[in-house]
């Protein structure tokens, strides 16, 4: 195997793996941890999200916020800050991307996280002078209002996308969601605004309901394997059709996850679930089981493993489409000799 098996690169950076840290607050909201998720081989780290409405409100107002309302992200949920108000707003976060890139030699990304049109530039102007190597804009909106067709809100995003491209020079990814009426046109027009790279799927907390206090909760369920087959499917309808760098992110934990997001055309995964289940040393367990995969089927890089399953390459491209979801149905009958409820 070539020295360097399993190096990659994700939007323009150079990585030493596939292996990503994804955006979560109790894996990058303490900086004396990071040095521990490198050490183990992260190749890059993605930031806890900077919610763009800490800027504009104090911590008490937003935590009233996170509780009221009707979705949630795991982020917010599990950022429990001991500092005051202050330290959660922009400064707060521009000084943990320089503490993170003193104490790390590899990537550190920021994420901005919004839900209205407004200082997403004032954020990304400032997350670049602190030294972040990319930005990941993390798009996230709840289409309530029955008047506001889902053209005019997808006309906003783009908008948000156009304006932090043309202010930075940082390479920018967007996380998207998966609700869009036309996702692959979607993700045309985000490469027209200039946007690198797509992260594939943003994952959304919805709301439970106490049904003997009568309060709505919001609490965190980490992904898990099923939650793979949404991002393996659009990455393998995307790749080889635009110019865009794909990341997988959901329920991936171990050396074949990382492999099927490789063979659909992802150029690396990001690591959540998985980390938090198990602890940094995941990492070099997934790393150790990717590279042992790949020598023992005589592959000497991912380079050359990206893609072969991709829609546009694999034997059977109506797999990813409705065809699919007919066999599936099909074959219900045939999971046991006595029918369902034997």
């Amino acid at each position: 195997m070539s020295p360097e098996p399993l190096a990659t690169s994700w939007l323009g950076l150079a990585l030493h793996s596939p292996l990503v840290v994804g955006a979560a607050a109790p894996l990058s909201g303490d900086p004396a941890l990071l040095p521990q998720l490198e050490e183990q081989g992260a190749a890059a780290v993605v930031l806890h999200s900077l919610f763009l409405e800490q800027i504009e409100r104090d911590w008490q107002e937003w935590q009233h916020h996170q509780q009221i309302g009707s979705e949630s992200y795991a982020e917010s949920l599990s950022y429990l800050p001991s500092t005051d108000p202050v330290h959660l707003g922009l400064d707060g976060y521009l000084a943990e991307i320089r503490a993170a890139r003193q104490c790390l030699s590899i990537p550190v990304i920021a994420s901005l996280n919004g839900v209205h049109p407004g200082h997403w530039r004032q954020a990304a102007l400032a997350v670049a002078e602190a030294g972040a190597s990319a930005i990941e804009l993390n798009l996230y909106a709840v289409p309530t209002d029955g008047s506001r067709s889902g053209s005019v809100l997808e006309a906003e995003q783009l908008a948000v996308v156009r304006e932090v491209c043309a202010a930075v020079a940082l390479p920018v990814a967007v996380k998207l969601g998966p609700w869009y009426t036309s996702l692959a046109h979607f993700t045309r027009q985000l490469e027209d605004a200039g946007a690198a790279g797509l992260v594939l799927f943003n994952r959304f907390y919805q709301p439970d309901i106490d049904i003997e206090t009568l309060e709505t909760r919001s609490h965190l369920q980490l992904s898990g394997e099923v939650d793979q087959r949404l991002p393996l499917r659009w990455i393998g309808l995307l790749h080889g059709r635009l110019g865009l760098d794909l990341a997988a992110s959901g329920g991936i934990g171990s050396g074949a996850d990382v492999v099927r997001m490789l063979m659909v055309g992802a150029s690396t995964t990001q690591l959540v679930a998985t980390l938090l289940r198990h602890g940094p040393e995941q990492l070099r367990r997934i790393s150790d089981e990717l590279s042992q995969w790949l020598e023992q089927h005589g592959y000497g890089s991912i380079d050359e493993l990206r893609g072969c399953l991709s829609q546009a390459r694999c034997p059977d491209p109506e797999a990813f489409e409705r065809a699919q979801y007919m066999r599936a149905v099909g074959s219900y009958s045939h999971l046991s000799d006595g029918g369902p409820w034997s």
